[in-house]
């Protein structure tokens, strides 16, 4: 994190009429319900997109469970002249992984899984692309460990990034793009960067891994349960998400509601990896949505997470995870770490625990999602990609925790929007 003060991202002035203060911030469209006694974090999302480039946003914010706001921002497509709405759909990258961490705590839940299960028992059917010999490391990956980023891969090429691009396929001798089985294949036949459990690693391709294990499992009874079937009938449609859906990675797979992704000014076109579309921008070409699937490929609203976050222990609605679990799903150490955790990013506080996850893809969109220890939920999405990420990142987060955990009168519940 960078020790940027979070007021930075409050430094445009206010006009006194809350109407005129909008305007006066920037010329940026907003829609939703004007509330006054949140009136900063307007200021802050306006900031942002003014000093990041960012194109168009939403944020919207829980507290006990309750929507008490929700707000869209700026432009879904320059082109076409269409504003964000409160219902348009993001790319939310890496904030996928928490639906598929809930669905695979649903299956250990269901006494059809363990964390402790080792993952490729249970994927027999994948084998190595070249017919190699496997890493003998690599049997003993559990589930606990692709959970935590444990696996065994590094964080750093080629491990990270290129198997998802469509340079594996020549390897793998299949058609590209690569689907996530063909990574998988292209994988077990490379050595693992590290010893499984000896350390942590960021891994999209490990919960590339953990979506077979869930169509695996869940499909165990002989018919076959797509991922995306299964995340969506036992942790979105309880949850009252109904919109939420994998994306698609060309211009012409885009949903009806979805914005257009923008990269920063100085992006460079890479190949595609659909073969003959030549250079492309890394939106629209430089991965295979479909293959992140359980690692990034869903597309949802800041008011759709909102929704998962304040559903995964009760606080609205029906719970998705039993309290043991949900205990599990924050407390579980993580080897050679003082952190624990499954997935999210857990920081324990005096009141509780704080715990978040950040979604991005490059060139394309930024997300976060997190749940204070005081009770609120929060998240944003933009579709656009900041020329310094981590700057972004280092600079927002500080500044958005200290919004949401400042004491102020919170408003009542929009339920009106929740029907759910």
């Amino acid at each position: 994190m960078h020790n940027t003060h979070p007021m930075l991202l409050l430094t445009i002035a206010l006009s006194p009429i809350v109407g005129a203060y909008l305007q006066e911030l920037a010329p940026t469209p907003v829609a939703g319900r004007i509330v006054p006694d949140l009136r900063p974090f307007d200021e802050a999302m306006l900031s942002m997109m003014q000093k990041w480039g960012l194109k168009g946003g939403q944020l919207a914010i829980a507290k006990g469970g309750k929507l008490v706001f929700s707000r869209s921002y700026g432009d879904a497509d320059l082109n076409k002249r269409r504003t964000v709405e409160l219902d348009s759909l993001f790319r939310i990258g890496s904030v996928s992984k928490t639906f598929t961490t809930a669905a695979i705590l649903k299956l250990v839940e269901a006494g059809k899984l363990r964390l402790s299960d080792r993952v490729l028992s249970l994927l027999s059917h994948l084998k190595p692309a070249d017919g190699s010999t496997v890493d003998p490391r690599l049997l003993e990956i559990t589930v606990q460990q692709l959970l935590q980023h444990a696996g065994g891969w590094q964080d750093t090429e080629p491990s990270f990034t290129m198997p998802f691009t469509g340079q594996v396929t020549f390897e793998v001798g299949s058609p590209s793009p690569p689907t996530c089985e063909t990574v998988i294949r292209y994988q077990l036949s490379k050595r693992l960067d590290f010893d499984p459990g000896s350390k942590t690693s960021y891994s999209n391709f490990g919960f590339c891994i953990l979506g077979r294990i869930i169509e695996a499992v869940a499909s165990a009874g002989g018919k076959r349960v797509p991922y995306e079937e299964f995340v969506e009938r036992e942790v979105l449609r309880p949850a009252g998400i109904t919109r939420a859906k994998l994306g698609g990675t060309l211009p012409s797979e885009r949903s009806r509601a979805e914005v257009r992704y923008y990269g920063p000014p100085n992006q460079v076109l890479v190949d595609s990896v659909y073969p003959g579309r030549g250079l492309v921008p890394f939106a629209y070409g430089g991965l295979y949505l479909r293959s992140t699937d359980s690692s990034g490929g869903w597309i949802a609203s800041a008011e759709d997470l909102v929704k998962f976050a304040t559903a995964i222990d009760g606080q609205r609605g029906r719970a998705l995870l039993s309290p043991a679990m949900f205990r599990l799903m924050l407390d579980t150490p993580i080897p050679t770490t003082k952190a624990s955790g499954l997935c999210w990013t857990v920081a324990k506080r005096n009141n509780g625990v704080d715990f978040w996850h950040t979604g991005a893809i490059k060139d394309s969109s930024v997300s976060w999602l997190v749940r204070t220890s005081e009770g609120a939920t929060l998240a944003f999405v933009f579709n656009s990609f900041p020329a310094d990420f981590n700057r972004f990142m280092g600079e927002v987060i500080p500044g958005i925790l200290e919004l949401i955990k400042a004491p102020r009168t919170w408003p009542q519940n929009m339920s009106l929007r929740w029907a759910h």
